[in-house]
């Protein structure tokens, strides 16, 4: 009896918003609970969801410096993109979320890692951001760095490819 593969889906997270991480992480461990073979891949704002907490300011040159201190990264650190009312918004939000028993991005990482999420930090796009492309700048549970053509690669054998 032949072997059936499993079902591929690959999510392009470009967004650092709070509600966009959200939504990615809950479709990915969604996909991975159904048996699927699931993939994320973190590109420009959407590194900012994996980076560490903790990250120090490596970046050459000085628009990339001051690229990276606005945009410090982490989980935490995540904003709404709407309605974020300098921070009350996202408040709010993490205040209902944590009424309602919903999973933080940061539990939302590492569930996805322990039901076999791959989690892929862009090479191509760290340069460009002022992110040092190296594993020590990124949360553990990131299993690779990989270019755009990795991405292309897992998207072509994917039936579902989502943008988030």
């Amino acid at each position: 009896m032949a072997e059936q593969k499993k079902e591929k889906m690959t999510i392009a997270v470009l967004s650092g918003d709070l509600e966009r991480a959200l939504a990615a992480f809950m479709l990915a461990v969604t996909g991975a609970s159904m048996g699927m073979e699931v993939s994320m891949f973190f590109t420009f704002w959407g590194l900012n969801i994996v980076k560490r907490e903790e990250g120090s300011l490596k970046s050459k040159g000085l628009m990339r410096k001051m690229l990276n201190l606005m945009n410090r990264g982490g989980a935490k650190r995540l904003k709404l993109s709407r309605f974020n009312m300098l921070g009350l918004g996202t408040w709010m939000m993490k205040r209902l979320m944590k009424e309602t028993n919903m999973p933080s991005v940061s539990e939302y990482i590492t569930m996805a890692k322990d039901m076999g999420v791959k989690l892929i930090a862009c090479t191509t796009t760290c340069g460009v951001m002022g992110i040092p492309p190296e594993k020590g700048t990124f949360r553990s549970e990131v299993e690779s760095l990989a270019g755009a053509a990795t991405f292309l690669g897992e998207a072509r054998q994917s039936g579902i490819v989502l943008f988030i």
